[in-house]
């Protein structure tokens, strides 16, 4: 006898923003160059005893010495969801670009979940070229090293389950071992894209974002992403301010965080 799926409380939480301008977000530029600025995010996965996050953000100082707009510690901010560190049993992170992997020393005790050619990329030959390696930062790739020795981490090869209901999806592209994650929620699979599109427009429109291991891997990954979403309105980019004007808030006061599971607005 089959078990029905379980389903998921998903929640965004932006902790930092950036001015940009449209020309920063995509190779192809166009003619229409303007202000588009670029948000950043971590998201809660909480149901059925598991309270997963999927990534970690950047520290105050990384903030400062890339000048970004620190809002609040990504972790300290789940507090919001009545959730502690020590509650946080799993930890995926997508990659360990300096804005998705910090502050795993804030997490001692989760489990971390990555693609095993992700670590293989931020500590391999690559990162002898600034091209490449401008995005990590040295210390973020050290803690997840230390995951390692600690034996909480958890590698994963290409698309694995983590949980009944929650898929670990590899994209590539961005990074060599960059993924994204598929969870199923009451109104059906979402589909986090985290930086397999940090725009919706980087998938709708097929226009890579500029930071790229591979162009090609990103733009299939760009299919892939879509395909596993239940429709459009399933798809969660990585960095598009415009998730948190299509999704409810998970109240008046705190605008900064979104209700995914919920049909969006």
């Amino acid at each position: 006898m089959s078990h029905p799926l379980p389903t998921y409380e998903v929640y965004a939480i932006r902790y930092a923003t950036h001015d940009r301008r449209r020309s920063d977000n995509f190779i192809w530029r166009d003619a229409h160059d303007g202000p588009m600025p670029i948000d950043y995010f971590v998201w809660l996965i909480r149901g059925h005893g598991r309270t997963l996050l999927v990534d970690t953000g950047f520290k105050a100082e990384t903030a400062a010495r890339r000048q970004r707009k620190l809002l609040r510690c990504p972790v300290t901010a789940l507090e919001r969801l009545d959730v502690r560190a020590t509650d946080v049993d799993s930890v995926i992170i997508t990659h360990l670009h300096y804005d998705h992997a910090g502050n795993l020393s804030l997490l001692p005790h989760a489990k971390l979940h990555i693609q095993e050619s992700e670590m293989h990329y931020a500590t391999g030959r690559h990162m002898c070229r600034d091209a490449f390696r401008h995005a990590f930062e040295l210390d973020d790739v050290c803690q997840a090293v230390r995951g390692v020795y600690e034996k909480r981490m958890v590698f994963h090869d290409g698309d694995d389950e983590v949980a009944a209901g929650i898929h670990v999806i590899h994209v590539g592209g961005h990074t060599l071992g960059l993924q994204g994650v598929r969870v199923h929620t009451r109104r059906g699979w979402l589909m986090l894209a985290s930086d397999g599109s940090h725009f919706y427009e980087n998938a709708q429109k097929q226009s890579p974002f500029p930071i790229v291991h591979d162009v090609g891997q990103m733009m299939d990954g760009y299919d892939k992403l879509m395909k596993l979403a239940e429709s459009p309105s399933h798809f969660v980019p990585g960095h598009d301010p415009l998730v948190l004007q299509r999704h409810p808030v998970l109240h008046p006061d705190e605008p900064g965080i979104v209700r995914l599971h919920d049909d969006p607005l």
